[in-house]
Formats: C-alpha cells, sequence, structure tokens
C-alpha cells in the first residue's frame, strides 16, 4: 500500500494534499479503495457547498456496500472531479492520482490528520 510522505490522513480513510493556494484535493486512501471492493456510484458534494472535518459530505457505492464520505477538513468546494461521477471505478483503479474526489479551499485543519507513517499504522491494526 502506497502513502505519499506529502498527504494527511483522516481516521475515516481519506487523504488530503498539502493546500496549495488554500485549496487541497481529497481522495480516498489505497486502503479503503481495496476494503471498498468495486465502486459502482460516487455521491460528492456540490461545488460552493461548505464541508465540515469529520463530517460526512458524500457516499461511495460498491458492489459489496455503501459507506459514507467524509470531509478530512472544513471549508468550501471548490470542484469536483467529474471523471469520478461519470467512471467510478477510477476510485479502485487511481485512488491516490486520477480517482480524487473533490478541492476545498480550506478554512480549518483538524489536529488530529495522521502522517503516511502514522496511517499506514493505523490502517493496518497495529
Amino acid at each position: 500500500m502506497s502513502n505519499p510522505e506529502q498527504l494527511r490522513f483522516s481516521k475515516e480513510h481519506e487523504w488530503l494534499s498539502h493546500a496549495e493556494d488554500g485549496v487541497a484535493t481529497v481522495g480516498i486512501t489505497e486502503h479503503a479503495a481495496n476494503a471498498l471492493g468495486d465502486v459502482v456510484f460516487v455521491q460528492l458534494p456540490e461545488v460552493g457547498e461548505d464541508v465540515t472535518a469529520g463530517e460526512t459530505c458524500g457516499e461511495l457505492e460498491s458492489t459489496k456496500s455503501v459507506s459514507d464520505l467524509y470531509s478530512p477538513a472544513s471549508g468550501e468546494v471548490t470542484e469536483v472531479n467529474q471523471d469520478v461521477v461519470d467512471d467510478p471505478a477510477l476510485v479502485n483503479s487511481a485512488p491516490l492520482e486520477g480517482g480524487w474526489l473533490f478541492k476545498v479551499k480550506v478554512s480549518e485543519l483538524p489536529g488530529d490528520l495522521l502522517t503516511a507513517d502514522e496511517y499506514a499504522t493505523f490502517a493496518s491494526g497495529a
């Protein structure tokens, strides 16, 4: 499992990129994508919507189950990945690249985001 060092991770298995010009990219981790199975439907927040760290902002539906999507930071959604809406399988095939979910103009970062090493330990159950 690959967890790039520059990303931060939530305990709900979302990742957050470094905020460039205050805007960060959000996606789910490779661990979460593998656990979900084949993603067949993605519901994302709307552009302009305010999201709150740790609260639900969408859903991911797979052949196994429906899972809530949580925002790892608070702020305003500036962009959604239409490619993922059109082809949900991108979440599985490229969760850290083309399978990103939305971008958020960060107003607040929670203090409990994990580094790549911390997330790897958390995800392994150690």
